[in-house]
């Protein structure tokens, strides 16, 4: 790649984390339900004609900030993990890691969130949501890498059956507990349940579900 290319293509990356540091900014504002496109391209300080050359709408621009959640995301569970060489405690480590991305990072947590509803374009999905694909199906990997690392190193229970079912349902059960002390919490506490001794219990109950027998 020549000198003139390498710029252009700085500048079109320059120009696209512009476009999502705008967007993230709107989302933290108003939420997801009130962004538009105008307002990005607003935020943004350019027109809607070169927004539109980025993301050619709203949900290609969710699947823009959800790689950017991912990748962080990712990020912070290799930290969380590297100090404990053990599957389940990499597993725990990385639990309380989203919970604290979740209370950290509520932008991408909802965003994650509302792009985990979304089916799977397996043909001719857009470059947006390819990239956010990858990016999620690399963290699933390294999840799925700690249980299978826990089942070798007998800190988890092999008879779990594959290892991508218990990631999966992992996931799902941690998502589902977290948005629950995230979007409930008044309801929570008018019952008496506090969300932050609710998430305890919960990885509590992950640590048991999956801790080999001793």
């Amino acid at each position: 790649m020549n000198y003139i290319a390498e710029r252009r293509q700085e500048e079109k990356e320059r120009r696209r984390a512009e476009i999502l540091d705008a967007a993230e900014a709107v989302i933290a504002d108003g939420g997801w339900d009130e962004l538009t496109m105008d307002l990005v391209a607003r935020r943004a300080r350019l027109s809607r004609a070169l927004l539109y050359v980025y993301f050619k709408d709203k949900i290609d621009l969710m699947y823009g900030i959800c790689e950017r959640g991912l990748s962080a995301l990712r990020q912070q569970f290799g930290v969380a993990v590297a100090s404990n060489p053990r599957g389940l405690d990499q597993v725990i480590a990385m639990s309380r890691a989203y919970v604290q991305f979740s209370k950290d990072s509520p932008v991408y947590f909802d965003i994650m969130a509302r792009c985990s509803l979304r089916e799977v374009n397996t043909e001719n999905a857009p470059e947006n949501e390819l990239a956010c694909n990858a990016v999620g199906d690399a963290l699933g990997a390294h999840i799925v890498s700690m249980i299978t690392a826990g089942m070798r190193d007998g800190s988890i229970r092999s008879d779990l059956g594959p290892a991508m079912v218990t990631a999966t349902t992992m996931w799902g059960f941690a998502q589902g507990v977290i948005q629950l002390a995230v979007a409930r919490r008044g309801v929570l506490e008018h019952h008496g349940v506090d969300p932050a001794r609710m998430l305890e219990q919960a990885l509590s109950l992950m640590s048991r579900a999956l801790a080999a027998k001793t």
